[in-house]
């Protein structure tokens, strides 16, 4: 298969570009590589598949070094003409969209990269799977839209109508679209609600790399909710691994779903939601002291409010993702900080 993941300098793209390569897969990567983080990540990211920094230029193909079956473009998902043109010259089988603005937080400073990128970046790929008869697009959604919803364990066939902030109204809404694609043209749909991804090459705006830096210099890390957080953490390697089962099997439509009862997360379209969890939420206290474990530092800690747009907890229903796949993320918390923190250490 020709496979096109978005989002290749990003952490969770990173992991599945190589994956993919791995099983012998050609893969094209795209990605705007913008400054939302540290952009010399995102580029060591692209330097461990091959991918060259001086080799780089806008909408034009670079080979890897390490892959033969590896090209990677930079381009930006809101320019239509260029999208159209990667689709049409490359000819996909199948997409996996990761790219995307992301961060809660960031959405209230910044809300117009929020409709940029993820609402009109999002529409170009609609368009352009559908035009260009791509057999499967998997995208990524978030924990997030689950809002002000409060049964747990939080479930892809329950209505997610408030959510409570701009980032995760984004997410809701390309399920939405996607949904209008895969009934009005017959484009194969997953969307993937991922529950906090962490693990090696992770991001710097996230917890879990933020406490491990400032832990290890000794400084105060910023603990939100007074520490009263939960957090259904899912480690890297899972989120992987689900991502390919899922890709390898495009989903048809629901031929007993009921319009006077109708489930959020199936569609007589071919169009399905998944939950991508450990199905096992961790006390935001319990993650501080596995990191002071993994680092041997002992963290301060400065307890404060909670934050507009946060949730004080997550928790993912993955029974579906079990009962299709036969997968359920395992992963201790120890043991993927603990991967984390020996990262952090031999390679940041």
């Amino acid at each position: 298969m020709k496979i096109l993941i978005t989002g290749t300098a990003g952490f969770i793209g990173f992991h599945l570009a190589k994956k993919l390569l791995d099983g012998g897969n050609t893969v094209v990567g795209m990605d705007n590589i913008n400054d939302y983080y540290d952009q010399k990540l995102k580029f060591a990211r692209l330097a461990e598949t091959g991918i060259e920094k001086a080799e780089i230029e806008w909408n034009k193909p670079v080979k890897s070094h390490n892959y033969p079956k590896y090209t990677f473009y930079r381009t930006n998902l809101e320019d239509r003409e260029a999208m159209g043109s990667l689709f049409r010259e490359e000819q996909f089988d199948r997409v996996v969209h990761l790219a995307a603005q992301a961060g809660v937080r960031y959405s209230l400073e910044n809300p117009h990269a929020y409709i940029n990128c993820n609402l009109v970046g999002f529409m170009n790929i609609l368009e352009s799977c559908r035009h260009n008869a791509v057999k499967h697009l998997v995208y990524a959604s978030s924990s997030s839209i689950y809002g002000l919803n409060k049964s747990m364990p939080f479930s892809v066939h329950d209505n997610v109508d408030h959510p409570v902030s701009l980032y995760a109204a984004t997410k809701k809404s390309n399920e939405l679209m996607a949904h209008t694609y895969s009934h009005l043209y017959g484009l194969p749909t997953t969307g993937l609600r991922f529950f906090t991804v962490y693990g090696p090459w992770g991001r710097p705006d996230m917890a879990l790399f933020i406490f491990t830096e400032k832990i290890m210099k000794g400084e105060q890390i910023d603990v939100y909710n007074h520490g009263k957080m939960e957090r259904d953490f899912t480690y890297i390697d899972d989120i992987i691994e689900g991502v390919i089962r899922v890709l390898n099997k495009p989903p048809e439509g629901n031929s007993d779903w009921d319009p006077m009862q109708p489930d959020p997360a199936t569609s007589p379209a071919p169009y399905k939601m998944y939950d991508i969890g450990n199905n096992n939420p961790v006390k935001l206290m319990d993650f501080v002291h596995a990191i002071e474990e993994a680092t041997g530092k002992k963290a301060k800690i400065n307890y404060m409010p909670i934050q507009p747009g946060d949730v004080e907890k997550t928790w993912a229903d993955v029974k579906d993702l079990i009962q299709h796949f036969g997968y359920k993320p395992d992963t201790e918390i120890e043991e993927g900080v603990r991967r984390f923190v020996e990262w952090y250490q031999e390679g940041y």
